[in-house]
C-alpha cells in the first residue's frame, strides 16, 4: 500500500537548510501495523507529515518517493492530494486538545470533515458522526456531539480524534503519539480500538511512539529511529528479543521495569560508544549487562527501609477531605459534592518517595495541592514538621511555604515566557528573602543549574529556547532555589521521552540523597511510580484503595482497581 524510497525532508534555517529525514525506506502492505519508534527530534513525525504532505512547501525540501497504491504522492499537485489526505489516508495527531478547535462542539468538527470529503447533508453527517462516536466506544455519543473539547477527559478526546480520521474510511491510518501522557488503563483501551477497527475495517496503520512497550503491543514490525535515519527494522519480537542497534538497545533500557529494582536508570549513553557519531561503532553493551550491573540487593533494601522507617514523619495527613459543591443553576445552591479527596490519611518519612498512583480524575493531583495549599482542604489536618499547616492563616503559613514546593506536569506552562531562566528561577528567592543580594542569588541560581546538568551560560536564555527535558530541570532547579525539605512531584515525567524521563528520574534520585529531600510523586504510570518509591499509595475516586511496599503491591494486589492498573502496563520481556 505504501512504499517510501530515499525520503530526504529539509527544513528552511536561518543559516540554511537543515535534514530533519535522511534515506529513509520502507514498506507497508494492507492489513498490517507498521511501529516508529525513537526520541523527540528523531524524524518520527516529519515522516508521517510528508506522507500527508503537510509541510510548509516554501520552508521544506522533500526529495525521494512516497507512492501510495503505485501513485507518487510527491509529484501530484495540491488541488489531487486533497483527495488523498484526509479522505484516503487520515491522521491522528499527538495532542488532541490542540488539534480540535475549542469554539466548536465536537460533534460539528467531525461532521464538517464528513460534509466536505463525502458530500453529504447536514442532517446525514451527523447521523454518521454519532455512529462514528459509537464505534469508537464514547459513553452517550449524542451529548458528546453536542459537547465541547474542554468539557471532555483526555481519552474522550483521543477518541473524537479518531472519530475524525476514520469518518471518510481512510485506507491508511497514520496514529502520531496517540497515547502520550494518557493514563495506562486509557493507553490500553485505545490500542486495543485501533486494533479492532484496524480488522473491521482492513486499514493499514502506521503507528508512531517514543515508547517501545507501547509499539510492542500494536505493531507487527518496527522501525527504529535516531537523528533522522533508520538504524534498525525487524519484526516486533525480533526488535526485544534480539535488538541489533545500540541505540536500540538503549531504548529498550531506558523505560523502567516493572520486574526488577535498579538504583537508577539506564540512558541511552550507556550504549552508544563515544566515537559512535564519527564513525557508527557500535557497543558491545547488552541490555541485560547493563541492567545487571545496577541492580540493588535485598541487603541494600533492607538498610535503607531500616533507616527510613526509624524516623519520625515528616508529613502527616489525617482524615483530609477537598471537596467541590455541584451548583444546581445560576442561584440555586445544591448539597451534592464533588469527593476529589475523601477522609485520606498517611504519614511520609524523611528523606522518603511515596508514590501516588491512580487514573486521571482519582484525586492525586488535588491531594497534592492540598497538602500545601494551593487548593483549600474543605476539612482535615496535615502536620509539617510537627505543626498544622491548615491550622495557620495564610501570612503564618508562608514561612513553612519555601520548605514545601511542587513541579509541574507542564514546565512549559509553569515558567513565565517573558522571563529568563534565570529570572524564573531568581524571583523565588527575593520573594522570601533568601541571600542578600542580587549577586550572592544569581550565583545560586548559576550553581542550581549546573547541578540540574545545564550551563552557567542558560541563565539569560528563556524558556522556548529549550528542549522539554531541559524545561523540567529547569523547573526543578526553580524548586530547589528556596532550599525546601519535601518536594511534590507532579506528573513530573509523563509527557517526556522514554530517554529524557530516565534521565530526570536519575537526577530526582541524585538530589534526595544529595540534598535529604523527601518526595510525593505523582504519576499514572505504575512502573515509574514501582523505579522511584520506597512506598506506594494507589487512588481512586478520592479514596486511597492501597497503600505499602511497590514490589508487594505489583505482585500481590489487593483490589480489582489495582490489579487493572498492572494488567493495563505494556508488557516488554528483554
Amino acid at each position: 500500500m505504501i512504499s517510501v524510497r530515499n525520503l530526504e525532508v529539509k527544513f528552511k534555517a536561518e543559516d540554511g537548510w537543515v535534514t530533519a529525514v535522511e534515506n529513509v525506506s520502507f514498506e507497508l502492505t494492507t492489513g498490517k501495523v507498521i511501529g516508529i519508534v525513537g526520541e523527540s527530534g528523531s524524524g518520527k513525525s516529519v515522516t508521517a507529515l510528508s506522507i500527508m504532505r503537510l509541510h510548509d512547501d516554501h520552508k521544506t525540501k522533500i526529495v525521494g518517493e512516497i507512492s501510495f497504491n503505485q501513485i507518487n504522492l510527491l509529484q501530484l499537485p495540491e488541488s489531487q492530494i486533497r483527495e488523498y489526505r484526509g479522505n484516503r489516508i487520515s491522521m491522528i495527531f499527538q495532542e488532541p486538545m490542540t488539534s480540535l478547535n475549542p469554539v466548536f462542539t465536537c460533534g460539528y468538527q467531525v461532521s464538517e470533515a464528513i460534509k466536505e470529503h463525502l458530500h453529504l447533508k447536514k442532517f446525514d453527517a451527523r447521523t454518521n458522526t454519532i455512529n462514528l462516536f459509537n464505534e469508537v466506544q464514547l459513553p452517550r455519543p449524542e451529548v458528546i456531539y453536542d459537547s465541547y473539547p474542554h468539557q471532555l477527559s483526555g481519552g474522550q478526546k483521543q477518541r473524537v480524534m479518531i472519530a475524525m480520521a476514520l469518518s471518510c474510511n481512510p485506507e491508511l491510518l497514520i496514529a502520531d503519539e496517540p497515547t502520550t501522557a494518557l493514563d495506562v488503563s486509557v493507553q490500553k483501551a485505545i490500542i486495543e480500538l485501533l486494533l479492532k477497527l484496524k480488522d473491521e475495517r482492513n486499514m493499514s496503520l502506521i503507528f508512531i511512539s517514543h515508547d517501545l512497550g507501547v509499539i510492542s503491543e500494536i505493531a507487527d514490525d518496527v522501525i527504529v529511529m535516531y537523528k533522522g535515519k533508520i538504524v534498525e527494522t525487524a519484526p516486533v519480537q525480533d526488535i526485544f528479543i534480539n535488538p541489533k542497534h545500540p541505540y536500540t538497545r538503549g531504548l529498550i533500557a531506558c523505560r523502567p521495569s516493572p520486574d526488577i529494582k535498579l538504583r537508577k536508570l539506564p540512558v541511552i549513553a550507556d550504549f552508544l560508544s563515544s566515537d559512535y557519531e564519527n564513525n557508527m561503532e557500535t557497543s558491545n553493551k547488552t541490555v541485560e549487562h547493563v541492567i545487571k550491573s545496577l541492580v540493588i540487593t535485598e541487603t541494600e533494601s533492607n538498610i535503607h527501609k531500616e533507616e527510613l522507617y526509624s524516623k519520625n514523619p515528616l508529613l502527616s495527613v489525617k482524615n483530609l477531605k477537598t471537596w467541590y459543591p455541584i451548583k444546581g443553576g445560576m442561584f440555586h445552591s445544591s448539597n451534592e459534592y464533588i469527593k476529589a479527596v475523601d477522609d485520606v490519611s498517611f504519614d511520609v518519612y524523611p528523606g522518603e518517595t511515596l508514590g501516588l498512583v491512580g487514573e486521571s480524575g482519582c484525586g492525586k493531583t488535588t491531594l497534592g495541592r492540598s497538602i500545601i495549599r494551593l487548593i483549600e482542604p474543605t476539612t482535615g489536618q496535615i502536620f509539617f514538621d510537627g505543626i498544622d499547616i491548615l491550622g495557620l492563616k495564610k501570612d503564618e503559613f508562608r514561612i513553612y511555604r519555601r520548605s514545601m514546593q511542587i513541579i509541574f506536569q507542564d514546565p512549559y506552562s509553569s515558567l513565565n515566557p517573558r522571563l529568563t531562566i534565570g529570572q524564573s528561577i531568581l524571583e523565588p528567592m527575593q520573594v522570601h528573602h533568601i541571600y542578600d543580594n542580587n549577586k550572592q542569588r544569581k550565583e545560586k541560581v548559576i550553581d542550581l543549574l549546573e547541578k540540574v546538568n545545564l550551563k552557567s551560560e542558560h541563565f539569560n536564555r528563556y524558556p522556548h529556547e529549550f528542549s522539554g527535558g531541559q524545561r523540567q530541570r529547569i523547573s526543578i532547579a526553580r524548586a530547589l532555589g528556596l532550599e525546601p525539605k519535601f518536594i511534590i512531584c507532579d506528573e513530573s515525567v509523563s509527557a517526556l521521552d522514554v530517554s529524557v524521563q530516565a534521565q530526570v528520574l536519575n537526577l530526582l534520585s541524585e538530589l534526595q540523597q544529595e540534598l535529604g529531600l523527601t518526595y510525593i510523586f505523582i504519576s499514572h504510570d505504575l512502573t515509574v511510580i514501582k523505579h522511584i518509591a520506597d512506598r506506594m499509595i494507589v487512588m481512586n475516586k478520592g479514596k486511597i484503595e492501597e497503600i505499602g511496599n511497590p514490589d508487594e503491591i505489583y505482585l500481590n494486589p489487593q483490589k480489582a482497581y489495582t490489579k487493572r492498573l498492572i494488567d493495563a502496563i505494556p508488557k516488554v520481556k528483554i
